[in-house]
């Protein structure tokens, strides 16, 4: 959440090694203040779920999934696609939901993603390399974990840890 100690990104500090957003607790209290749901935690259960759903779209859509991590609080995805960011995000988080929904891991009218989020256009291939990176390795223990390898097949490899 914008102000938490932890730091995040906002649209003014969404740059290729840019600063995260100080704390401010008041920002981040008047950001609590507006929900209406607790904040929603994916146990490994649901990660695995998540990773699942994202698979399954690029392979729906013909995109290339290239690096996810669902982390307890948030996802990073690294994907190759035809469609503008905001769009594959939003679809993202509609076929994760539409997974969870199916497995009835909560309530249908369960809220679990941010109104937006941080996207980014990646154009060159260190900057997709030092993205891929830093979702695999840059957050913290892994967790649940997808990233394509250079196999022949084309498959990729799926890693998903316990809590």
């Amino acid at each position: 959440m914008h102000g938490e100690e932890s730091g995040s990104v906002d649209r003014t500090h969404n740059l290729k090694g840019g600063r995260l957003l100080e704390s401010h607790p008041q920002r981040a209290e008047a950001e609590r203040e507006l929900m209406d749901q607790l904040p929603y935690l994916l146990d490994e259960s649901r990660r695995a779920a998540v990773l699942e759903a994202m698979r399954e779209v690029c392979l729906h859509r013909s995109w290339t999934l290239l690096a996810a991590h669902a982390r307890t609080n948030h996802v990073h995805v690294v994907v190759e696609a035809e469609d503008q960011p905001e769009k594959t995000m939003n679809a993202f988080k509609a076929y994760a939901s539409r997974r969870l929904n199916g497995l009835g891991f909560d309530e249908p009218t369960r809220k679990r993603w941010a109104r937006h989020g941080s996207t980014r256009w990646l154009f060159k291939d260190e900057d997709v390399r030092a993205a891929i990176k830093y979702v695999v390795e840059g957050q913290g223990e892994a967790m649940a974990v997808f990233t394509l390898k250079p196999l022949p097949d084309g498959r990729g490899s799926l890693k998903v840890t316990s809590d």
